[in-house]
Parts: C-alpha cells; sequence; structure tokens
C-alpha cells in the first residue's frame, strides 16, 4: 500500500479547456471541490486551464499532483477513471491534445531539476468535448458530485483529512 500523504504538500490540479464543453470538466471538478470541502493545511486546489509548462513551480512546489480532466480511455461517456502509474498517459492532460503541453512533458522537466511529485488522475469519459461551448454538458455536471466524492474518498483513503463543508460555509 502507498504511503500516507497526510501533513504532505497536496496539489488539486483541475486540467482543461473551459472553450470546449466537457473538455472544462476538470476545472469544473476543481471548482466543485473547492466549494464542497474544507481542505486540510498544505492542500491547494487550482484551476490549471491549459498552461502546461507555466504549472512547473506549482506542481514543483508539492509531494502528491491529483490532475482531474477527462479521459479518452474507450468506455461509456460518464465512466469515471482513477489512473496511477503508466495509466496516467490515458488522460488527455498526459498526452497532447488541446492543452499547451502534456503533463508528463511538465512531470519529466520537473524530474530534470530534481522534484518529481508522487501523480495520480482523475477523469471522467467526456460526453461531448469537440464543440464550442463555454460551460460543460448538463450530463457531465450531474456527474460532479460522484466524480468528487470519489477523489475524497481516494483522498481520504491515502490518510488525508477532509472534511465537508457545513451549507453556511
Amino acid at each position: 500500500m502507498e504511503s500516507t500523504i497526510q501533513g504532505k504538500k497536496v496539489l488539486i490540479l483541475g486540467v482543461g479547456n473551459t472553450l470546449l464543453t466537457d473538455e472544462g470538466f476538470g476545472i469544473a471538478a476543481a471548482g466543485w471541490l473547492e466549494s464542497h470541502y474544507a481542505w486540510p493545511d498544505g492542500v491547494t486546489v487550482a484551476d490549471g486551464g491549459t498552461l502546461g509548462y507555466a504549472l512547473m513551480a506549482m506542481i514543483n512546489d508539492c509531494d502528491f499532483l491529483v490532475v482531474l480532466d477527462i479521459v479518452l480511455g474507450q468506455g461509456e461517456p460518464g465512466t469515471i477513471y482513477l489512473l496511477e502509474g503508466e495509466d496516467l498517459r490515458k488522460s488527455v492532460s498526459f498526452r497532447d491534445s488541446t492543452h499547451q503541453t502534456d503533463l508528463l512533458d511538465t512531470l519529466a522537466s520537473c524530474e530534470l531539476i530534481g522534484h518529481r511529485p508522487d501523480a495520480i488522475a482523475f477523469g471522467l469519459e467526456p460526453f461531448e468535448f469537440r464543440t464550442m461551448g463555454m460551460r460543460i454538458s448538463p450530463k457531465a455536471e450531474e456527474k460532479l458530485p460522484e466524480f468528487c466524492g470519489k477523489v475524497v474518498a481516494e483522498l481520504r483513503r491515502r490518510g488525508l483529512a477532509v472534511e465537508e463543508k457545513s451549507r453556511g460555509d
């Protein structure tokens, strides 16, 4: 079993292109996580957009990276994936796409300068990502609570103390 991430610097990074419907799902998921959960010290939830190498400083500053993205995994639209190790390449952000550069290149560059954090990715098989649209599809929006619940469950399993915000927060 992997070591605990409690007390480590964790970066939860939503990536994607908000101009292409479900391509922006990772960013929507990051926003949902930030608005529905209280994160312990050392955890940053961020919108990485399509920044590619511009994310190096943030990635270099963390010990554990969680990427939120869409995944083209030949599953049914709405399928939720947890990717680790070599499976990270299935995430759209981990190979050339509409993003400026893929995250594997960015992680490799981080490694060259001395620090490559452990990384996992959560992805959603998109419903629609090839048409222009400033919002994720209604079906993808319906998946946000389930998707984010799986992210939180995995982080808790790895030792991170995550609490739901009360409605008044």
